[in-house]
């Protein structure tokens, strides 16, 4: 007889790297309002992983300097091990979420997120963050400003680069 699976939570932890700034300056400067500029990790299997221009990085729930999420998502439960999702996470690692393929647009924190949820859940994250950079882009603002934007490259300092290697199991 087979044991049943085990279910394990999956959250989504949602940050405003702006610290409320956007919810005051956007209506300003883009002539729309935003909520916050969001940065988001999926937590699973007990540690926050999330994707940055450094790669793939992990830590305890929390652990990095952005400290406590300002929202939480239940993305619900899956029934893929740790064992899997770590083998899972290294192939994303050397495929499409190497340090180098960060894009602030186009491939970041959320477009992992969005796929490390669909992967353990099978549901996406909400769409008021992976729009968001399509609302700025929209803006004679954000237009003006997408060169500059481009450049940036961010890593929230406190986690650990992800690889199969480095003593994870």
């Amino acid at each position: 007889m087979e044991e049943p699976l085990a279910l394990h939570p999956v959250k989504l932890y949602v940050y405003d790297l702006s610290k409320g700034m956007a919810r005051r300056l956007s209506p300003l400067m883009l002539g729309k309002q935003l909520d916050g500029i969001w940065h988001t990790s999926i937590i699973v299997h007990k540690d926050e992983f999330f994707y940055g221009s450094g790669g793939i990085s992990s830590c305890a729930p929390g652990g990095t300097l952005l400290g406590p999420p300002d929202s939480v998502v239940d993305l619900g439960n899956t029934e893929v091990t740790e064992e899997i999702f770590l083998e899972y996470l290294s192939s994303l690692g050397e495929s499409m979420f190497r340090g180098e393929s960060y894009n602030l647009f186009e491939h970041n924190c959320n477009t992992f997120s969005n796929e490390v949820a669909q992967f353990l859940t099978g549901k996406k994250i909400p769409s008021y963050i992976t729009d968001l950079p399509a609302e700025v882009l929209s803006t004679p603002f954000g237009q003006a400003l997408r060169p500059l934007l481009d450049s940036i490259q961010i890593q929230p300092p406190g986690g650990n680069t992800f690889s199969s290697h480095n003593g994870q199991s």
